[in-house]
C-alpha cells in the first residue's frame, strides 16, 4: 500500500485553515498533557513513560502535520485509553474528567478521516505534484 493513498485531498483556503486549527488544538492538548505527566509524576513507571512519549510524539507530529491519519488515530486511542483508565496517570490535569476527553477523541477521528490539509508537512511530502511535460520537437515528416 502506498502512503499517498492515506490522503484523499489537501484542501487549502478556509477548509485548510480549519484542519490546521483542529490539528493545533489536538496536538497542543496532547503535548501539554505529556509535559504535565513528565513534570508531576513522582514515580515514573515503564507504562507511564511509554504513554507519555506517545502523547508527546503524536502531539508534536499533529502540530506539524506529519503522518496525520495514522497519528490522529493513535491520539484518539491514547485518549480513549486514558478515559478507560488503561494508562495509570496519577496527576491533576485537564484530563482528570473522563468527559473532557470526548471532544479530543472526536476531533482526532475527524482529522483521521479528513486528512491533514494543505498547511501540513504531509501536503509538502505526499501532496499532489504538477508534472510539466515539455512539447517534443519532431522533425517534419516528408
Amino acid at each position: 500500500m502506498q502512503l499517498h493513498r492515506l490522503f484523499s485531498a489537501f484542501p487549502a483556503g478556509f477548509p485548510g485553515v480549519g484542519l490546521l486549527l483542529l490539528r493545533v488544538v489536538v496536538g497542543a492538548t496532547l503535548g501539554g498533557h505529556g509535559i504535565l505527566c513528565l513534570l508531576s509524576s513522582d514515580r515514573i513507571t515503564l507504562v507511564v513513560s511509554v504513554s507519555t512519549a506517545l502523547l508527546l510524539l503524536s502531539g508534536g507530529c499533529l502540530l506539524i502535520g506529519f503522518l496525520t491519519p495514522i497519528l490522529s488515530l493513535l491520539a484518539g486511542l491514547e485518549c480513549l485509553g486514558i478515559a478507560c483508565s488503561w494508562f495509570p496517570f496519577q496527576l491533576l490535569s485537564p484530563f482528570e474528567s473522563k468527559l473532557s476527553l470526548a471532544p479530543i477523541i472526536a476531533i482526532s477521528a475527524a482529522i483521521a478521516l479528513l486528512g491533514p490539509g494543505a498547511f501540513s508537512l504531509d501536503a509538502r511530502l505526499f501532496g499532489w505534484k504538477e508534472i510539466v511535460i515539455p512539447p517534443t520537437s519532431r522533425a517534419p515528416e516528408d
